[in-house]
């Protein structure tokens, strides 16, 4: 089950091209639920950190690496996955990685040692990229342009749910069946999900399929990061994430430990991050229509490096106790919804043709700086949360700065973006 195409004559060719379709909300659902992955498979267990490492006899900084290990997989599997699905599809592609989702998540549950964890949590992260980078495709292969971001911000918005709840969740079933059950619980999300995924259409017909060897395929990475403009899109994202792994990594141990927080109720101060990002989706949606994304990335670029700052402060000075800590991550957390979206898009934009391996580069590149955020942590760690209050504000500076300095000139100009109408309307 494809998509319908249409034929068009442009300059003496013939172009194939999927007729446009107004997906359903089921659709739109799946879509959300495989873009959600990421946060599904580390929120629901961030309350049991804690109670793991004792059970595993490790401290904090090895039970952290659980996350730097995940995001190992994580970006680096996305690679490869970009270039198979724009050559075999997205939907047979997006199903071996729920297979690999779904034994990954056993292994961890059974895992009888940290090292042991890691491993499969690699395992498990390989298979989880596919459906985060290739539903971004997905969009792609049926939007373009602004629509495109506000999809993206729309669907994210609805994604966001999981990671609302999931913390809360996990400690749910923390206090009631132990941390193992948290992963058997992702290996059922695994196999209900493979499940829709089979009665959904696949969106890049096979006309439109890159057919050139795989090999040659992962080479086109080198052009695609000549551009400069991709670099601008994908450095602020990574700064982003980088910041966003290392507040996923140090919350629980700066609210749970050093404030004590109980581990229950780490759940709703995490949520209020999430509910932030929510928003500003929603608001994102509506303002990319208007100013256009690059424009909102912008403003975005600069709340973010604020808040980061403020964020740093307040950890290492103890400046407003708790809640002075959690009011800027909130908002650094925030800047989610006015960023990840409109960054992805505008690099997907440059490469429409190669929309599932610009998707994966993109994906690649800012999950794998959450390595360095997360990994950063579990080096610096000393109980206190100034380490993470100052790798957050060197990523906040970081994502401005790749966004005022690598974009183009004319998007720095009043009345002008970076996605032009003829940005927008390049053709496969």
């Amino acid at each position: 089950m494809s998509l319908p195409l249409r034929i068009k004559s442009s300059k003496n060719r013939v172009i194939t091209e999927p007729i446009p379709l107004k997906p359903g909300w089921y659709i739109l659902s799946v879509l959300s639920l495989l873009m959600g992955f990421a946060s599904i498979s580390t929120d629901l267990y961030l309350p049991a950190m804690p109670l793991m490492g004792r059970s595993l006899g490790a401290d904090a900084g090895m039970i952290e690496l659980t996350i730097s290990g995940y995001l190992i997989g994580f970006s680096l599997g996305q690679l490869f996955w970009g270039p198979i699905s724009d050559r075999y599809g997205r939907r047979p592609s997006v199903a071996v990685g729920l297979i690999m989702f779904v034994i990954g998540s056993a292994g961890c549950a059974l895992a009888d040692s940290t090292n042991q964890l890691i491993i499969w949590r690699i395992v498990q992260a390989i298979g989880a990229c596919a459906g985060v980078a290739l539903s971004r495709a997905m969009v792609r292969d049926l939007y373009e342009g602004n629509r495109a971001a506000q999809m993206l911000s729309t669907l994210i918005t609805v994604m966001a749910i999981a990671p609302l709840i999931g913390p809360s969740v996990g400690g749910q079933i923390l206090a009631f069946s132990g941390w193992r059950a948290i992963f058997w619980v992702l290996v059922g999300v695994g196999v209900i999900t493979l499940a829709a995924l089979l009665t959904i259409p696949e969106t890049l017909p096979a006309a439109r399929r890159n057919h050139e060897p795989l090999g040659r395929a992962m080479l086109r990475y080198i052009t695609i990061l000549r551009d400069k403009r991709v670099l601008g899109y994908i450095g602020t994202g990574a700064f982003l994430y980088a910041g966003m792994y290392a507040y996923v990594a140090g919350t629980p141990f700066a609210y749970i430990s050093y404030y004590h927080v109980p581990a229950e109720n780490y759940g709703l101060l995490f949520g209020l991050g999430i509910v932030g990002i929510m928003l500003a989706n929603i608001l994102n949606s509506r303002l990319v229509l208007r100013y256009g994304y690059d424009k909102v990335l912008l403003a975005g670029c600069f709340v973010c490096a604020l808040a980061a700052i403020v964020t740093a402060i307040a950890a290492g000075s103890g400046w407003g106790g708790l809640w002075g800590l959690v009011v800027p991550l909130l908002v650094f957390a925030s800047t989610t919804g006015l960023i990840v979206a409109n960054s992805i898009t505008g690099a997907m934009a440059l490469f429409p043709e190669r929309a599932g391996a610009v998707s994966a580069l993109t994906g690649a590149l800012q999950y794998g700086s959450g390595i360095f955020g997360s990994g950063l942590l579990g080096v610096f760690a000393d109980g206190t949360p100034c380490p993470m209050g100052w790798i957050i504000a060197f990523c906040g500076i970081g994502c401005l700065l790749s966004t005022t300095l690598l974009l183009p000139a004319k998007f720095r100009k009043p009345g002008l973006t970076a996605n032009t109408e003829a940005h927008n309307t390049k053709k496969y």
